[in-house]
């Protein structure tokens, strides 16, 4: 998902990336109404994900969002907002919990009426009338402020650029932008309703759904026609040049591009039809109803498959040090993410491996392909370090939980080249033949949906024909790297501090 750089580019210097990650840990500053006495005290709730616990909640699940949102021109203000969350009750709720963790909010509604809530943790917990059933669907309206400023470098998910905003809401900081059920197990559709001053230009994930002018500003809609996590949630706004091509099988394609950059970046921009087509050729049609890349002028040490709309830097394109070859190589990471995370998208948090593995599996494939950058001698040396990884954090489907106050700190080497080295493994057991088959059926019969580790190495089985249990378990959750099928000769070096 998060294609941090836990590598160096080539010729790159300066701090480590990580160290310029945002966190994501910020007291809620949602006002409180005032509750009745007998109500129960609010508590923060979450799905129990390994990796972190209070993620989701639990008695409904979301159908739709509608945000809207009003920009008045400058980053330090908070943004006037509006969630619309359409949903179906599944248990007994005598409160109602959101993730919600920065922003004031000034009222609650349950289907037109006003009810009360609280501040618990990172949840705003809502308590209706009266007990709703399980089975019924329910509309919930919060008019709150979505406030882009941090006390401190990248916590929001809203990220300041030179001329606006855009969003980076991997792995959970969604909540902090709109309440909300921000878990990437709870998929929906969304409406965006952005309100921008003359001058600027705001874009959303989704197609365009039409323009309104008003005294105030104009304001733009945007839908999806297939569901989203809140993670993937995009919205950029700013003094923006929207270029629009048209893809294999005439698909939509737009990009987003500060105004000034337009005739620079096209080299750039022109190249995602064809790197399209690629990934079609590998794992079958493209997932979703348009595709395009925003290039945002903000430095945040990643980029991010934000669903139809990938955010990058706008120094990846810029640097003169970094070969063609390798931006080209980034570009289709994300792009693969379209269906490895965005389409397929993470039962838990623990199943990250299976996204930027995929991602970037077909990175190197690419670079192979392209630009003769032989994907065994990339394998080759992920095996050499993979054993350092796996100790420093944790083998691909059991990662170690995030550094405290480094929530992006999951996002670790085993990741990225560990998990790649898993498919490679795969390959070699299997064959390239069915590690194809499963790479096709894999995405077209999870679309627009959820998955996890048991669903992959079950198809995987049943593909190959044969029970491959012992050999995910091995790889996927071994403290030691197991021996590479087809080379016996490859060798892991001892962790430090190894005996």
């Amino acid at each position: 998902m998060l294609r941090t750089r836990t590598t160096p580019r080539p010729g790159a210097s300066g701090p480590k990336p990580s160290h310029r990650l945002r966190t994501a840990v910020l007291a809620s500053a949602a006002c409180v109404c005032l509750v009745a006495a007998s109500a129960p005290a609010p508590t923060p709730l979450g799905i129990g994900d390994r990796l972190f616990p209070h993620l989701g909640n639990p008695g409904y699940d979301v159908t739709a969002y509608d945000l809207a949102f009003t920009y008045s021109g400058s980053n330090g203000k908070p943004l006037p907002a509006v969630t619309v969350i359409d949903a179906r009750t599944t248990d007994w709720l005598e409160q109602v919990n959101l993730d919600h963790a920065h922003g004031t909010v000034r009222s609650v509604e349950i289907d037109g009426q006003p009810v009360e809530f609280r501040s618990a943790g990172e949840d705003l917990v809502l308590t209706p009338g009266a007990p709703l059933p399980p089975g019924i669907p329910v509309r919930i309206t919060v008019r709150h402020d979505s406030d882009p400023v941090s006390t401190e470098e990248y916590q929001s998910g809203w990220v300041p650029t030179q001329d606006g905003l855009a969003m980076a809401n991997q792995a959970d900081a969604g909540h902090r932008v709109f309440p909300g059920n921000d878990h990437p197990s709870d998929k929906a559709m969304f409406t965006f309703r952005i309100t921008v001053p003359e001058g600027y230009t705001a874009v959303a994930n989704g197609l365009p759904a039409g323009q309104t002018r008003r005294a105030a500003g104009t304001t733009w809609t945007y839908r999806t026609t297939h569901p989203m996590a809140t993670e993937l949630a995009q919205v950029s706004i700013g003094r923006s040049a929207v270029p629009r091509r048209s893809g294999p099988g005439g698909l939509p394609l737009r990009d987003v591009v500060p105004a000034k950059d337009r005739e620079r970046l096209e080299p750039w921009l022109r190249r995602t039809p064809d790197q399209i087509a690629w990934m079609q050729e590998k794992v079958g049609p493209y997932p979703f109803e348009t595709y395009g890349v925003l290039i945002a002028e903000a430095r945040t040490g990643f980029e991010l498959e934000t669903q139809t709309l990938s955010l990058f830097e706008r120094e990846l394109f810029t640097r003169s040090e970094y070969p063609e070859w390798y931006v080209e190589s980034i570009m289709v990471h994300e792009l693969a993410h379209q269906w490895f995370g965005d389409s397929v998208s993470p039962r838990t948090w623990s199943d990250l491996w299976l996204n930027e593995g995929h991602a970037t599996w077909y990175e190197a494939l690419y670079a192979e392909e392209k630009a003769d950058r032989p994907v065994e001698a990339r394998m080759k040396a992920a095996y050499r370090a993979s054993d350092t990884w796996r100790k420093a954090g944790g083998p691909p489907a059991e990662p170690k939980g995030a550094e405290p106050g480094e929530k992006l700190s999951i996002f670790r080497p085993n990741v990225y080249d560990g998990s790649a080295l898993v498919l490679y493994a795969l390959r070699q057991e299997i064959g390239r033949p069915a590690f194809e088959r499963l790479q096709r059926t894999w995405v077209r019969t999870h679309r627009d949906g959820v998955a996890g580790t048991a669903d992959f190495t079950r198809l995987a089985s049943d593909i190959a024909g044969r029970d491959l249990d012992g050999f995910f378990r091995a790889w996927l959750y071994g403290e030691k790297t197991p021996p590479m099928p087809g080379h016996p000769d490859w060798h892991s070096a001892a962790p430090a501090g190894a005996s």
